[in-house]
């Protein structure tokens, strides 16, 4: 049976979602290779690869939206496509960590700008009584990709080298770009307003990206010299003028009225604690596989497989559950037995490799607790929205995320890298183990304490 339009649509947006996922998660496996290329001593920079990456992913993600609105989405996504190869080909051809990292950046634009695109372009393909599935089986590649990137990147590795987890983007965007181009519908919002806020989006980089500098260097420069301290207080300024720039602008990067709702604002400061350690976890249990276990690459990946799958097999029962029990309560839950089963890890992890007593068991456990969190907060932090406030709402439910997976890599990061100076990779890993537990433990205390359906007059004032 030959596929409809809707299906066809579906699929050719999923790759670019698929690609963007995947090199959230690809380069963890490939962190050892890296180091072993540009020397030990580049660690800390190398931490930029995955902060720089957030850090750049959220700040093109609060216009890209509003762009691809006013200007076509079928144009964002094309557009979106070819930057992303070009930022995938330049990772491939880089030659010293710093041209590596700024070619990351550009991936993340590239990402940034297709995301939100590609799902405006599969909904109009669908009737209404089918979108719900349609928006299902987007997110599930997503998340199937970015299960599948340690083990994808771990076989390129083998295979081949770590320039070829960059190098295989380039064929499959650029064919993704040509068959767009030729069979996607143009769409776009003949209302929407084409003013981007400009002085926003620049504070917000600067301001998340002093942090994380701050946060990087701490184990060399110290928390109370002069640089940190001038850093940290630029930080602080930065974000001070992001608000105002916010209040002030017509079009502003975030609607900050919408922290006036009590679910959004749990939803927005418990996903950005969960993402800073949700993605420091990945982090630092791959180096627990590599540099304490000694596995290599492609083990190392398969190792962390079983945690994904079983957060994608629990998802939807949890957004089931969200519905009848409240999705407070059900974020709480997951958090609560994702904090324990880091902790256990802490607890009873042994330096000899025993995977089936000791990795896998709290692996399994973390992904039934990853699951129950991780999708229900999209839903969470629009829940209550009416429609007109739907985009605007995800858009700062995404951002939080994406600003704590910066902050927690970078915070993880500086952890390992004093360790590393130590010999005591181990005693890193555990740090972060720890950081990790206490991290998603206050997630759940945030969303069960905070979440709450808003009332009618607090919705006519967000609006307002």
């Amino acid at each position: 049976m030959a596929m409809s339009r809707g299906a066809k649509t579906l699929a050719l947006t999923s790759t670019g979602i698929a690609l963007v996922s995947l090199d959230v998660t690809i380069l963890n496996v490939a962190f050892g290779s890296l180091l072993r290329e540009f020397g030990t001593d580049t660690r800390r920079e190398l931490t930029w690869l995955f902060s720089g990456y957030n850090i750049a992913y959220a700040a093109t993600l609060l216009t890209a939206g509003r762009l691809a609105d006013a200007y076509g989405r079928k144009k964002a996504f094309v557009r979106g496509l070819v930057i992303f190869a070009i930022g995938s080909a330049l990772c491939g051809i880089a030659q010293n960590p710093e041209m590596l990292i700024a070619a990351r950046v550009i991936q993340a634009i590239g990402g940034a700008i297709l995301s939100p695109a590609s799902l405006a372009l599969v909904l109009p393909e669908f009737p209404v009584e089918r979108r719900s599935a349609a928006i299902g089986i987007w997110g599930a590649v997503g998340g199937l990709s970015a299960a599948l990137g340690p083990v994808i990147g771990g076989a390129l590795i083998d295979i081949a080298n770590w320039r070829w987890v960059f190098f295989v983007n380039v064929p499959v965007c650029l064919i993704a770009a040509a068959i767009g181009v030729r069979f996607l519908r143009e769409s776009l919002d003949e209302t929407a307003r084409k003013h981007v806020d400009v002085p926003g989006a620049l504070l917000a980089v600067l301001s998340v990206g002093l942090l994380a500098l701050a946060i990087v260097q701490s184990d060399e420069w110290g928390w109370a010299t002069p640089t940190t301290i001038g850093i940290l207080s630029a930080a602080a300024i930065a974000t001070a003028a992001f608000v105002v720039s916010c209040k002030r602008s017509t079009t502003p990067v975030l609607d900050l009225r919408l922290l006036k709702l009590p679910f959004v604002t749990a939803s927005t400061v418990a996903g950005l604690v969960f993402s800073a350690g949700f993605f420091a976890m990945i982090f630092v249990n791959t180096q627990w596989l590599q540099a304490v276990w000694g596995y290599g690459v492609l083990r190392s990946g398969w190792a962390t497989v079983p945690g994904p799958f079983m957060a994608a097999l629990v998802a939807a029962p949890a957004g089931r559950a969200a519905q009848r029990f409240g999705h407070g309560k059900v974020i709480g839950l997951g958090c609560f037995i994702f904090a324990t089963s880091m902790a256990c890890m802490n607890i009873f992890m042994v330096k000899e490799p025993s995977f089936w007593t000791h990795f896998f068991p709290y692996n399994i456990i973390s992904g039934f607790g990853i699951g129950l969190s991780i999708s229900t907060f999209s839903s969470a932090a629009t829940a209550y929205l009416p429609h007109t406030r739907f985009a605007m709402g995800s858009a700062l439910s995404n951002t939080s995320r994406q600003v704590g997976a910066a902050l927690g890599l970078a915070i993880v990061g500086s952890l390992l890298t004093a360790a590393a100076k130590s010999k005591d990779v181990a005693h890193g890993v555990q740090q972060g183990w720890t950081y990790v537990s206490i991290t998603i433990f206050l997630a759940g205390i945030v969303m069960i304490a905070m979440f709450r359906k808003p009332t009618a007059e607090q919705l006519a004032t967000a609006a307002s």
